[in-house]
C-alpha cells in the first residue's frame, strides 16, 4: 500500500462539521468531477475515498447515487469505482460552487465555500483525496504534488497552500498543470493541515532518522576530509625534512628544527596538535602548536632555499 493510499485512508476515516464536508466535497469535485446539469460522474480509484464522496453527497444532498465498480483496463486486477449523481445535478453544483446559474464554470469558489481556516483546510483535504498524492518520505525524495488539467483550479490550489507558507510552485508536465512542494517540513505540515495526525507522526519519525543519518554521514566525511588533510600535510612535511637531509644533512638545523624533524619521522600520521602534545610530553618542555607550525614553516623555507640554487 503506498504512502499516499495510507494518507488518504486515514483522511477518509475522520469526521467534520457540515460546513467544512461541503468545503471538502466542492474540493474533491472540482479537482476531479466530470459534470453537466444532467450528470455528475466521478471515477476513483481509492474505494475508501470513493465511499467518502458517496456518503457525503447522500448526506448532504439526500440524493439517489450510484456506485459501479469496474476493472481498470490493461489487464490490471485493480479496480476503478465510479459514482453517478442524475437528481438535484444543478442544485449540487451550484451549491459547491462548482457551475453558475448559466452553467458557466466558477474559476474560484465563493467565499462561503472557503469562509474560515477550517474550511480552507477542508477545501485543500478533498483537493488531495483527488487530485494529490505524496511520497514515502523513506523510500523516495519529499514530494508532494496537485494534478489538475485546469489551470484555473491549480493556480487556486496554490495560492490556498501558500496562506500557510508552502511555498508551493507550478510546472506543466504533458498539457497538465502540478502543483508541488519539495520542502520535507511543508510537507508535514501540510499533513497537519488535513489532519492525518498519524501520518505526520509517521513522517516525521522518518524525516528525523534521515535527518540524524544525513548528520552522521556529513560529520564521517569531516573527518575523512580532516584526516586527509592532516596526512597530507604530514606527507609534505616530510617531503622537505627528506630533501634536507638528503641535500645537505639534517645537522646544520639547529636543535629545535632537529627536534622537530625527529619527531615529524617517528610519527608521520600524527596532526600538528598531537604532535605538540606528544613532543611536550616526551620532553617536559611545553611548545604549542602555533609554534610548531612556526618551525615547519621555517624548514618549509629552507627546503625552498636549497631548491632555488639547485
Amino acid at each position: 500500500m503506498s504512502f499516499t493510499t495510507i494518507v488518504k485512508n486515514e483522511v477518509c476515516s475522520l469526521e467534520f462539521p457540515i460546513l467544512e464536508n461541503i468545503a471538502e466535497l466542492s474540493g474533491f469535485i472540482r479537482s476531479c468531477g466530470k459534470y453537466s446539469y444532467d450528470k455528475i460522474e466521478i471515477t476513483i480509484e481509492n474505494i475508501k475515498v470513493a465511499k467518502r464522496i458517496y456518503t457525503l453527497l447522500k448526506n448532504i444532498y439526500n440524493v439517489e447515487i450510484a456506485l459501479d465498480k469496474r476493472k481498470m483496463a490493461n489487464f490490471s486486477s485493480k479496480s476503478l469505482y465510479v459514482i453517478i449523481v442524475e437528481t438535484k445535478v444543478k442544485q449540487i453544483l451550484n451549491d459547491l460552487s462548482v457551475l453558475d446559474d448559466f452553467k458557466n464554470y466558477i474559476e474560484s469558489p465563493r467565499e462561503y465555500i472557503i469562509g474560515s481556516i477550517d474550511e480552507i483546510k477542508a477545501y485543500l483535504r478533498g483537493s488531495f483525496l483527488g487530485r494529490g498524492s505524496i511520497n514515502d518520505p523513506s523510500t523516495s525524495q519529499y514530494h508532494l504534488e496537485f494534478v489538475y488539467d485546469n489551470k484555473y483550479e491549480a493556480v487556486f490550489i496554490q495560492r490556498l497552500l501558500n496562506q500557510f507558507e508552502m511555498n508551493c510552485k507550478i510546472i506543466i508536465r504533458d498539457s497538465k498543470y502540478m502543483v508541488y512542494i519539495k520542502e520535507s517540513e511543508k510537507i508535514s505540515d501540510f499533513l497537519k493541515i488535513i489532519n492525518a495526525s498519524k501520518a505526520v507522526l509517521y513522517y516525521e519519525n522518518v524525516r528525523i532518522k534521515k535527518e540524524q543519518k544525513n548528520n552522521t554521514n556529513r560529520l564521517n566525511n569531516c573527518e575523512q576530509a580532516n584526516t586527509d588533510k592532516v596526512i597530507a600535510t604530514a606527507m609534505e612535511q616530510i617531503k622537505y625534512i627528506e630533501f634536507i637531509n638528503l641535500t645537505i644533512g639534517l645537522n646544520i638545523l639547529d636543535e629545535k628544527l632537529k627536534e622537530t624533524c625527529s619527531y615529524r619521522l617517528k610519527y608521520p600520521e600524527a596532526s600538528l596538535n598531537e604532535l605538540s602534545q606528544i613532543i611536550s610530553i616526551e620532553t617536559n618542555k611545553k611548545i604549542s602548536k602555533s609554534c610548531l607550525n612556526h618551525r615547519f614553516r621555517k624548514i618549509k623555507e629552507i627546503y625552498e632555499k636549497i631548491k632555488s640554487t639547485s
